[in-house]
């Protein structure tokens, strides 16, 4: 099954590729949850990971060089092999599984590029929530670069207008005063 989507996808990419300029790719995977992931590294690394680096040569090789993967949960483990496949991106960064840009930014560099995980949480609680969790993290994300700030999720229904305007207005001054 595996290697069927993985013939289908590339067939698709060739065709797709000849008719649009793209300027990046996602695979989208939920391969984890709050604790992990689903699937041990040893099965990703013998299933998934040669099959990621036939799809992420053929987009490399078609001009594609930012290549994310889209995953809930904690995908800490999965991130090195990733990167070994060619796929050099990762987002939401969900806060509440452990996911932490800061320490994936110190611990992998430019080579991770990441978007999000700004903890959806913080704009329930209000302004000052809101202020603590983005000066906790944009400046020194913004300064390193290969960073695209969001919340880390689904923005929650019980967030009121007011907060996420609010959290849009100052992450917009976070990320300029950064530049």
């Amino acid at each position: 099954m595996m290697e069927y989507l993985t013939e289908f996808y590339c067939r698709t990419i060739e065709r797709a590729v000849k008719e649009v300029d793209f300027d990046y790719a996602i695979f989208g995977e939920d391969i984890a949850y709050k604790n992990g992931p689903l699937l041990s590294p040893k099965i990703v690394k013998e299933f998934m990971v040669p099959r990621y680096k036939r799809i992420t040569r053929l987009l490399r090789e078609n001009g594609i060089d930012i290549i994310f993967i889209d995953s809930d949960g904690n995908v800490e483990e999965l991130i090195p092999l990733w990167l070994e496949a060619g796929i050099n991106g990762v987002y939401p960064l969900e806060v509440a599984a452990g996911m932490d840009p800061v320490a994936l930014r110190k611990k992998y560099g430019k080579n991770l590029v990441m978007m999000r995980g700004i903890d959806k949480r913080a704009l329930i609680e209000g302004k000052d929530a809101i202020d603590r969790e983005l000066e906790s993290k944009l400046p020194y994300l913004c300064r390193e670069g290969g960073y695209i700030p969001g919340c880390d999720h689904l923005v929650p229904p019980d967030v009121s207008l007011e907060n996420y305007l609010y959290f849009l207005e100052r992450m917009k001054e976070i990320t300029l005063r950064c530049h």
